[in-house]
C-alpha cells in the first residue's frame, strides 16, 4: 500500500476524552481490532474515540474505494498477520506494517466505477436485509397476538370462527417427554459412520438450519445408534443444553443425544407446539437463577401448563406460521447469496 496515497496520519490522543472530529472519506481504524475488520472510511462527517487512529486520503485515492479495498478477506488476513501479540485480545496491528498491507490502486475513474458498483449492490443488501427483519419483526408480532399471554385465556387476534377459552393442559399429559442419549466417550470414532443413514443431531445443526433439521452431516454407525435414541420419522425436540428452549423438528433419521428432549406420542399438532415453544423460549429463563445459566430437564418441561385450543385451530394456526417461516428462510437464502456475489466480485475486482 503507498502511504503516500493514504495520507497523513493523525496521532491518536491520548487524552480518552479528546474525541476526534472526522469527515467524509477519512480512513478510521483501531489498531487493536483491525485485523478483525474494526476499520473503514467515514462516510458522514461525525466523531470518534481517540481509541481511533484517522488517516487523510489525498487526491490519489476516491472516497470509499478504500472501504472495500480494506474490508477484503485477504486484507483482514494480512492485518491478522501483521498483527503482534500473545493472545488474540491483546493483539496490536501497528502503523508502520498497516501500509505495508497490499492494495493495489487503479486511476480515480476505475476507482470511481468500482466503488459505484459495489455501493449499488449494499443498497441491494441492506433493503433485503431490512425485508428480513421485517419478517422477524411481523413473526414476533404475532405469537405474542395468536397466543394467550399471561393471564389470558384466549389470544388477542384470532381467525374467524373459532371462539371460547383454550384448555389448559400440562405439556407432560399431551406427550411423552423422554430426554435423548449419547454414546460415551463421545468423541470416540467408532461411534460414527460416513456411510449410515442416521444422522447425528448437533446444536451448530439446529443453529445453521433455524430448528428445521433436513440435513445432518456427522452420521452415527450402527454401534453408536444402539447407545442413543434413534427417530426415523419427524418428531418435535426441544434444546435443554447450549441454546435452552431452542424448539426443533428432525425430518430426516435422527440420532438424539442428552442434550434434548423428545415429544413422543403427542396428541396435539406439531407445528403449532414448534411455534408455541418458539414463542415461550425465554420463559424457561424463569426456572434459572438470575445470571445463571438454565438448566432444563423433563421434568420441568413435562410440568409447564400449556393453553391448548381445538385441534382444527391448531392446524390453522400452525400452517400460518409455517408459511412465515418458510418466508424468512427464502428471504435468508436471498441475503445470503448477495453476500456471497459480493464476496466473489470483491475477490474478482481487486487485484
Amino acid at each position: 500500500m503507498d502511504s503516500n496515497a493514504i495520507g497523513k496520519k493523525v496521532r491518536r490522543s491520548e487524552d480518552k476524552s479528546l474525541y476526534k472530529h472526522v469527515y467524509f472519506g477519512d480512513l478510521v481504524l483501531n489498531m487493536m481490532r483491525a485485523w478483525q475488520g474494526a476499520i473503514g472510511v467515514v462516510k458522514s462527517e461525525g466523531m470518534v474515540s481517540p481509541a481511533y487512529i484517522t488517516a487523510i486520503p489525498t487526491s490519489q485515492l476516491y472516497p470509499l474505494f478504500m472501504d472495500y479495498c480494506l474490508r477484503r478477506d485477504e486484507a483482514i488476513s494480512q492485518m491478522n498477520h501483521l498483527s503482534y501479540g500473545i493472545t488474540d485480545f491483546r493483539k496490536r496491528l501497528y502503523w508502520d506494517s498497516f501500509i505495508n498491507i497490499s492494495c493495489h490502486i487503479p486511476s480515480i475513474y476505475e476507482q470511481e466505477k468500482i466503488t459505484d458498483f459495489f455501493s449499488q449492490l449494499d443498497d441491494i443488501i441492506t433493503l433485503h436485509k431490512r425485508k428480513l427483519d421485517g419478517l422477524r419483526k411481523l413473526k414476533e408480532g404475532y405469537l405474542q397476538q395468536m397466543f394467550p399471554q399471561a393471564n389470558e385465556r384466549v389470544p388477542r387476534v384470532r381467525f374467524e370462527g373459532f371462539s371460547g377459552e383454550w384448555k389448559e393442559r400440562k405439556l407432560g399429559d399431551v406427550a411423552e417427554i423422554v430426554r435423548g442419549a449419547s454414546p460415551r466417550p463421545i468423541d470416540d470414532p467408532k461411534w460414527f459412520d460416513n456411510n449410515s443413514d442416521v444422522g447425528w443431531l448437533r446444536i451448530s445443526d439446529v443453529t445453521a438450519q433455524g430448528g428445521r433439521i433436513y440435513y445432518l452431516e456427522q452420521r452415527i454407525s450402527i454401534e453408536g445408534q444402539a447407545k442413543t435414541r434413534v427417530l426415523t420419522e419427524p418428531h418435535l425436540l426441544l434444546s435443554i443444553a447450549a441454546t435452552v428452549g431452542k424448539p426443533v423438528i428432525n425430518y430426516v433419521k435422527t440420532g438424539v443425544h442428552d442434550g434434548f428432549l423428545v415429544f413422543k406420542n403427542p396428541i396435539f399438532e406439531q407445528e403449532f407446539m414448534f411455534q408455541w415453544l418458539e414463542m415461550f423460549r425465554l420463559q424457561w429463563q424463569n426456572y434459572g437463577q438470575p445470571g445463571s445459566q438454565v438448566n432444563l430437564n423433563s421434568d420441568l418441561v413435562k410440568s409447564q401448563l400449556i393453553l391448548l385450543p381445538s385441534e382444527i385451530e391448531q392446524v390453522i394456526i400452525g400452517k400460518f406460521f409455517r408459511n412465515i417461516d418458510e418466508q424468512i428462510t427464502a428471504q435468508a437464502g436471498k441475503l445470503e447469496l448477495l453476500r456471497k456475489l459480493k464476496a466473489a466480485y470483491l475477490q474478482k475486482m481487486f487485484i
